[in-house]
């Protein structure tokens, strides 16, 4: 008899213990997770933001599919950086928008290649020392998946992409989005 509440009192203690363990596992958790804004700002240059791609960015498969041959709604940088994935359009607005604020004389520019059928390409340009750098990390294609150059002008880029990808060997354009 005397074993039984002894018993009891460590099963209370031990839950008790596995409840405030997991409170403080979880606190933990929210406290080391930054915004987009705190992130960003701890960046230095393009390279840290090519780190993140390459370590936390996923290419969005699903929503790849999804929306084939269109272009969908493009998600916000905040959004892109909370989901860690995205495709084209989300990687080019999300590496634009984080490189003009790590450093506004990189003049990032989206950049668009026209494939025909709708099939667009949309990607991310940075000048760094006068030549265009181009940050890609929207693609199916691991072989395009990077940072690129430097290039001399798009038009050298385009060579570069049609040389390189895996399915498209003939794009009609490449140009600037209008800011």
């Amino acid at each position: 008899m005397d074993f039984q509440p002894k018993l009891t009192k460590t099963m209370g203690f031990t839950t008790k213990s596995l409840c405030i363990l997991f409170l403080v596992l979880f606190a933990c958790g929210v406290i080391f997770v930054k915004s987009y804004d705190d992130t960003v700002s701890r960046w230095k240059s393009y390279k840290d933001l090519e780190k993140w791609m390459e370590k936390d960015f996923s290419f969005d498969a699903e929503r790849f599919e999804r929306f084939k041959g269109t272009l969908p709604p493009p998600r916000t940088p905040e959004e892109t950086f909370k989901l860690k994935s995205g495709i084209y359009i989300d990687a080019a607005i999300f590496a634009k928008e984080a490189l003009n604020r790590i450093d506004p004389s990189y003049k990032a520019q989206i950049v668009v290649l026209l494939i025909g059928g709708g099939a667009n390409h949309y990607v991310c340009s940075l000048k760094k020392d006068g030549r265009i750098f181009i940050m890609d990390y929207g693609t199916p294609y691991r072989t395009m998946v990077g940072v690129h150059g430097p290039f001399n002008s798009l038009e050298e880029y385009k060579v570069f992409f049609e040389k390189n990808h895996p399915t498209i060997k003939s794009v009609q354009a490449v140009t600037y989005l209008p800011r």
